[in-house]
């Protein structure tokens, strides 16, 4: 199966790209499908693999380990981009166990790091057990010695039964610490896995004496999950990427009833929240990672997020694999059930779902929660101080109108526009001034629709147009509306019906719109009309402003679920629009409205303020003695949000770089929309009676009108449905959605 651009995508900074094209490689040609499927079927599974000395001779054991333990020097996230690699290969053996060994060993420092030299060499393997509810009890051994005495049993150690060195957590006064123990001590008995690429054993201590030197005394519980969800999910992300590319190829090439089956929407959606889940697994475990590197307070919470967001995206999107094959997937042949099988064995070892989503809960609720800030290259602080200096002069203005008026002048408003609308800023520019912004408290007018209308004049429209409509919107002067959807089409715009008849001196409009947002308050309308209606369906459409107070214009305000009307109905009959007011080339419009609804900006954010989020939901939180079952719901909201505020960053990061993130973007945006729903829909839900009914003295954190006005996010903009089709699409490379004859 050929490598897609999509497949390789946790390291974002060139070095990290090139590192995972690299290993890609290498895994392509040691991991062959007769070599795995030798090890699948062999009674008993060799200590080390075949390729074992290729790792080695790679350095791959020592990517994440100091530069002063003989390491690479490259940290968690070096690693991370090594193993979603290696992950798409199902790798076998303890390569991911030696690697999670020593990265526990180097976090607790001390005495134990002089065992890390022999697992970087690979002369040595290790294996390391998984936290469970009842661990093993360690006394104190020798007054002030430090050492410990252990007796108890382990289950579930990945690849424990060829294993040198295992790493143990034992109960010490009811706290979790870490243990090394030489495997001679043990007695270790082969254990059956569901993964048959990775053996297990059961490891059993008797009256061991560890001695202080192998008890890991400067590693928390906490950082050791931390790493663990790390390590095991980064090749769980490798595990996901295999998954999403097997399973759209597939849907590609698998013809039913006369077409790709990728082409169905029910194949195609369910690629795309594979995809998607892709896309949310790197950002977690990236940001985990991260924060880890750089010894950050709010590290161990970001790994707890990723331990909540990674697994069962695994095992779900595995899962979603096998289904999509159909039979073909459910045979032993076909390697869907390995992958399957080794995202349910990652699961297994960083414990229950329900423990994982608590403990983020309950750092959200102590506030303990991490902060996301973008890292910005040394040359913004230049940037920075003229910005600053220019702001500084705006926020002296006094008069509200006369400081709207030096925000449109000077380019603040869309600083990515060309100058004089903007200030041409470059990604970094617009970070920087988007920060001074809120720094500063200056409020910048809110164009919404005036942003694709000035896009459009900007582009496309003449130098009239620009000093008639152009500065006006940016000073905040005029209101705009999209005239696009109708009644017919929807998000179909090719498919519109509105006309547009050539007459002396312009265009007469007949028609109508629906779903247009502001109508009733706006100015000005921006329009596509048919103005050739034997064209073809993207041709023939012409792109006009329309003044909303021409005669002929009927604005019919729609009542919504919410009870207020934000939405409307237009109709024109016979209304006249003047020739100038054409915006680039008759029938050639479905260009201009590509242009309208394009950016070059860099999205901040794919959340929206005005709709339920992270602060009401722990504002909510606080204020409320929640049970267990509300606390674990609660911990696998904040996980998934913070996942999505990541991506967010990754975007603008990629943005940065000058990579493409147009994809993500609209991933971003999806989950955006979705997120603040489902807080909604929490928080009404928790209110119980007082989540429906007005209860005297109950406060209910206005969560009905924003589960109400919420279940817009994913319908305006282009549906959920829409956007899944995009993104298998243009993410995915799935057949376009068939043409319906006659159409």
């Amino acid at each position: 199966m050929a490598r897609q651009n999509y497949e390789l995508g946790l390291g974002i900074i060139e070095e990290h790209i090139d590192l995972a094209t690299a290993v890609a490689d290498l895994a392509e040609s040691i991991f062959t499908a007769d070599a795995i499927r030798a090890i699948v079927e062999a009674k008993k599974p060799e200590k080390y693999p075949p390729f074992w000395k290729s790792l080695v001779d790679y350095e791959l054991l020592g990517l994440h380990i100091s530069d002063e333990l003989g390491g690479s020097g490259g940290g968690l996230t070096t690693l991370a981009v090594a193993l979603e690699a290696v992950g798409r290969h199902a790798l076998p053996g303890a390569f991911t166990p030696t690697v999670l060994a020593s990265a526990l060993l180097q976090a607790a420092g001390g005495e134990a790091t002089a065992l890390i030299p022999a697992l970087i060499d690979g002369t040595t393997l290790a294996a390391v057990a998984p936290e469970t509810s009842a661990l093993p009890v360690a006394e104190s051994h020798g007054a002030g010695a430090g050492g410990l005495k252990v007796s108890g049993t382990w289950d579930g150690v990945a690849a424990g039964d060829v294993a040198d060195l295992l790493v143990l957590p034992v109960a010490v006064d009811g706290a979790v610490r870490w243990i090394a123990v030489e495997a001679g001590d043990a007695t270790i008995t082969p254990q059956d896995s569901v993964d048959v690429l990775r053996s297990a054993a059961r490891v059993t201590l008797t009256d061991l004496v560890v001695p202080s030197s192998h008890v890991l005394s400067g590693l928390t519980a906490e950082r050791a999950r931390s790493i663990a969800a790390v390590v095991l999910g980064a090749e769980a992300t490798g595990v996901i990427s295999w998954s999403v590319a097997a399973a759209s190829e597939y849907a590609k090439i698998r013809v039913q009833f006369g077409r790709p089956i990728g082409q169905f929407q029910g194949i195609k959606h369910k690629c795309a929240w594979m995809g998607i889940a892709l896309e949310q697994s790197r950002a977690a475990v990236w940001d985990a990672a991260a924060a880890i590197d750089k010894g950050d307070d709010s590290a161990d919470f970001a790994g707890n997020v990723a331990a909540v967001v990674v697994p069962d995206l695994a095992v779900t999107v595995t899962q979603d694999c096998i289904q999509a094959h159909g039979g073909i997937g459910f045979t032993w042949e076909h390697d869907a059930h390995l992958y399957y099988r080794r995202a349910l064995a990652l699961r297994g070892l960083l414990g229950t779902r329900e423990a994982r989503a608590l403990r983020v809960a309950d750092d959200a609720i102590a506030g303990n929660v991490r902060a996301l800030e973008i890292e910005l290259p040394a040359e913004a602080e230049a940037i920075r101080a003229q910005v600053r200096a220019e702001l500084d002069v705006i926020a002296a203005i006094e008069d509200d109108d006369e400081r709207f008026l030096a925000l449109g002048d000077g380019g603040w408003v869309l600083p990515y526009f060309p100058k004089p609308y903007g200030r041409s800023a470059g990604p970094l520019e617009q970070i920087v001034i988007a920060q001074e912004l809120k720094a500063s408290g200056i409020q910048v007018p809110n164009l919404l629709i005036g942003v694709w209308a000035l896009a459009s004049i900007v582009g496309h429209g003449s130098e009239e147009l620009k000093e008639e409509l152009a500065i006006p919107t940016l000073r905040g002067e005029l209101m705009w509306c999209q005239l696009f959807s109708e009644p017919g089409s929807g998000s179909d715009l090719a498919s519109l019906q509105t006309k547009a008849t050539k007459v002396e001196g312009g265009w007469r409009i007949n028609g109508q719109k629906i779903w247009t947002s502001m109508a009733q308050f706006s100015d000005w309308g921006i329009l596509i009309a048919r103005t050739n209606p034997t064209a073809p369906k993207h041709e023939g459409i012409t792109y006009f402003l329309l003044d909303m107070s021409k005669e002929g214009v009927d604005v019919r305000p729609l009542k919504e679920m919410t009870g207020s009307a934000l939405f409307n109905e237009v109709f024109f009959d016979d209304v006249f629009i003047e020739d100038k007011y054409v915006v680039g080339q008759v029938d050639n419009g479905w260009k201009v409205t590509r242009t309208a609804l394009a950016s070059e900006r860099v999205a901040l954010s794919g959340k929206m303020d005005a709709y339920a989020n992270d602060r009401d939901l722990l504002r909510f939180a606080n204020d409320r003695d929640l049970s267990t079952v509300a606390r674990f719901q609660l911990g696998e909201l904040v996980a998934e949000s913070q996942a999505i505020d990541v991506m967010g960053n990754r975007i603008v990061l990629k943005q940065l770089l000058g990579s493409d993130s147009s994809t993500t973007a609209s991933v971003n945006k999806l989950l955006a929309m979705g997120i603040s729903q489902k807080i909604a829909e929490f928080i009404t839900a928790e209110l119980d009676v007082a989540g429906a009914y007005s209860v005297p003295g109950a406060p209910t954190d206005h969560a009905l009108e924003q589960l109400l006005a919420g279940r817009a996010t994913t319908i305006y903009g282009g549906t959920t449905e829409v956007q899944l089709n995009l993104i298998g699409e243009r993410m995915l490379g799935l057949p376009r959605d068939a043409e319906i004859k006659g159409a």
